[in-house]
């Protein structure tokens, strides 16, 4: 049997799936149908500094190939987690990272310095969200963005720091590049595309935000080829996520470059779908004589 712990920034992981955040709850649900062990880790629902009741409904769409979601990070604050759901996390066996969003580094740093302080064996940053002190534009679509409030939340955080990159830009290299210039510890990527549909009968977009953020297959070839570009930029882990849906596009994301691998869409399909993808991929190692996970990572060939 082929060893599956992965080592990512310096925390242990048993094999290296992780249910992706916002797709997996607190894992709670999925708790009734099997051990939470049987996970490498769980990224929990996005949090921020306070609750937010998150955007009205229709809020989640099925698209062909995936969905779209603005549920607008609905979630019950840092604090009520710190009190209410880490203490039965801590309880299941498996990594527990925290995701924080916020609209200005102040926020993000305030967040990073309350969980480093708790017993999350690692944060997650997700920075595709509106900075309100630039005019709403994105922290992760910009280099600027990226540096000011990864370099923020480094002074304050304790934990091993990972931040979510957004792949709405035009070279995710350098946001990379500059996410571990100020001090990230990995990378995951990436996080949802924009994009839209509408109701032909209605004329109305099929969410009431209009525009949302598209997961779930059909963005799987982008999402391997900015894995591979961003493993190819820094040295630093890169955690590779957006549309894996089988034990094949799991060694398809390794390959790439990535070392950890997070599932998202899938699980609102088939929530057994990382017990099937554990089963496939270990199968696949025995039958290539390999014997470890961490040998798949960026060893594909190119051309």
């Amino acid at each position: 049997m082929a060893d599956l712990h992965v080592n990512l920034a310096g925390v242990t992981l048993a094999n290296p799936l992780i249910a992706a955040s916002g797709t997996f709850g607190f894992g709670r649900e999925y708790g009734e149908l099997y051990p939470l062990s049987t996970l490498g880790g769980i990224s929990c629902k996005g949090l921020t500094l306070r609750e937010r009741p998150g955007n009205p409904p229709p809020r989640i769409a099925e698209t062909p190939g995936g969905m779209l979601n603005a549920v607008g990070l609905q979630n019950p604050g840092v604090e009520s987690f710190i009190a209410h759901e880490l203490p039965w996390l801590r309880q299941q066996g498996t990594v527990v990272i925290a995701n924080i969003a916020g609209n200005t580094p102040e926020e993000y740093r305030e967040m990073a310095e309350r969980l480093s302080e708790t017993d999350v064996d690692m944060i997650e940053m997700n920075i595709s969200c509106p900075n309100v002190k630039q005019g709403g534009v994105q922290f992760g679509t910009t280099c600027e963005g990226v540096t000011a409030v990864t370099s923020a939340v480094r002074r304050s955080c304790k934990k091993p720091l990972m931040v979510k990159l957004s792949p709405n830009v035009s070279d995710i290299g350098e946001m990379a590049a500059a996410a571990e210039a100020a001090g990230a510890d990995a990378v995951s990527l990436i996080n949802t595309l924009t994009g839209m549909r509408i109701d032909i009968r209605t004329r109305r977009p099929i969410i009431r935000n209009n525009t949302g953020g598209l997961s779930g297959p059909a963005v799987f070839p982008v999402a391997v080829r900015m894995v591979w570009q961003a493993a190819q930029r820094v040295k630093i882990p890169v955690v590779g996520l957006g549309g894996i849906s089988t034990w094949q596009d799991a060694v398809e994301m390794l390959l790439a470059g990535a070392a950890a691998l997070q599932i998202g869409t899938v699980l609102f399909q088939d929530p057994y779908a990382p017990v099937k993808i554990l089963e496939g991929l270990s199968r696949f190692l025995e039958e290539e004589g390999l014997s470890s996970v961490t040998e798949l990572t960026g060893a594909v060939r190119p051309w």
